[in-house]
């Protein structure tokens, strides 16, 4: 594949996660309001809507942290990484992406398909779905994961790669 058909790949699957996660957000809001609206106004609060809110909270922060992973969003302390060489730095990128994807393809991705698998066949008493179809979160946005970290993985290979840039977001934004 093209630099430029990756490129157009990772912008069309970043536009997707990103468009999920606000179609997602919005039933979410959708879904609180009316559980608030059956427990203070009507006094019958909706078992329902309390399922599908929290399933849809888990799915929307699961490929929410997926978009911020391929974003390079995550949470990271590279104040000591910063200071490194670039050779050194490169090393250290590769070592910590290697060592979460390797959890994600064990925990997320493995044991996200064994648990599906094992509640596949368990009903959900408030919701038309069963817990294993629920449970597909974990291994769905483990693969996003995946892919993104291998994106980043080959980015370090690069000859573009620049390594860490000293940037202190708190000073730039305390000076405005």
């Amino acid at each position: 594949m093209t630099r430029m058909n990756m490129t157009t790949a990772r912008a069309r699957l970043d536009g997707t996660l990103r468009a999920v996660c606000v179609a997602l957000s919005a039933l979410l809001v959708l879904l609180v309001t009316w559980q608030v609206f059956t427990r203070l106004v009507l006094g019958a609060p909706s078992a329902w809507s309390e399922e599908a809110a929290r399933q849809t909270f888990v799915w929307v922060s699961l490929i929410g942290i997926a978009i911020a992973v391929g974003e390079k969003a995550d949470v990271i302390m590279d104040f000591l990484v910063a200071k490194l060489p670039v050779p050194a730095q490169r090393i250290t990128d590769i070592i910590a992406y290697l060592a979460t994807l390797a959890f994600v393809l064990y925990v997320m991705v493995f044991g996200g398909i064994q648990q599906s698998m094992l509640a596949w066949g368990q009903r959900n008493p408030l919701l038309p779905l069963t817990q294993g179809q629920l449970y597909l979160a974990l291994p769905i946005s483990g693969a996003l994961l995946t892919i993104y970290l291998i994106i980043h993985i080959v980015g370090t290979f690069s000859s573009r790669y620049a390594g860490h840039v000293e940037n202190d977001e708190d000073l730039e934004a305390a000076a405005l």
